[in-house]
């Protein structure tokens, strides 16, 4: 139990931020792109009880870290609505909506890491500081390999349905209410880490690659 305690604790601040800015971030680019419909409802905000599904964001990864001590976890924020029909060029502007939340995420992850070496420069490098802004790169990493999986209605999907063709981009699009078991069922077999991994590992590769100037800088 004091695992668990200490476990939320830490993660709880990278997972709120991870998932307010996501959702928001997809509900700036769809007003960007010509779409209300988000704004209009109160999603274009940082406020996280706006975009939290109680039983997606809250009820369902706890019952699930429970029951599987931790190895199994999965949630989902509540979903930005977004009207590709009122976007200016539709097509087009979907892949940029559904881009908007995974890179919401990259420039976290580099808050992240700057705000890690920030401490360490200050000398207040306390533990628990420090796996607080780990838990954060590896939040934000996990948030945006996953919604980059190309499967309707995850992000990834929408943007490969934005760059097919319109004749390959409907059929695909038909995938999409059944694109979630497919994604739980990847990941109760273990093979979405097939993508997972090396999706983070770029990700991870870039983000080191701009933050070593500021390496150079504090060190």
């Amino acid at each position: 139990m004091n695992e668990l305690i200490q476990t939320v604790a830490v993660y709880a601040l990278p997972v709120i931020f991870a998932i307010t800015l996501h959702e928001a971030a997809h509900a700036f680019a769809a007003k960007y792109f010509g779409d209300l419909t988000a704004y209009q409802q109160g999603r274009m905000t940082l406020n996280p009880i706006n975009h939290i599904d109680p039983m997606g964001t809250i009820v369902i990864p706890a019952v699930l870290y429970l029951a599987t001590g931790g190895n199994f976890l999965f949630g989902y924020a509540k979903p930005v609505p977004v009207n590709f029909g009122n976007l200016r060029k539709p097509k087009r502007d979907m892949a940029w909506v559904a881009l908007a939340g995974p890179g919401a995420n990259f420039i976290m992850a580099f808050l992240w890491i700057v705000f890690g070496m920030l401490l360490r420069v200050s000398g207040l490098s306390e533990d628990f500081f420090m796996r607080m802004a780990q838990a954060g790169v590896l939040t934000n990493l996990v948030m945006l390999a996953f919604n980059l999986f190309p499967i309707p209605p995850l992000d990834g999907g929408r943007i490969l349905i934005s760059l097919l063709p319109y004749k390959y981009a409907y059929k695909f699009a038909q995938i999409e209410p059944y694109g979630f078991f497919i994604v739980m069922g990847l990941v109760m077999i273990h093979a979405l880490q097939f993508w997972m991994y090396p999706v983070m590992g770029i990700a991870n590769v870039l983000l080191n690659l701009m933050a070593y100037p500021l390496t150079l800088i504090l060190s």
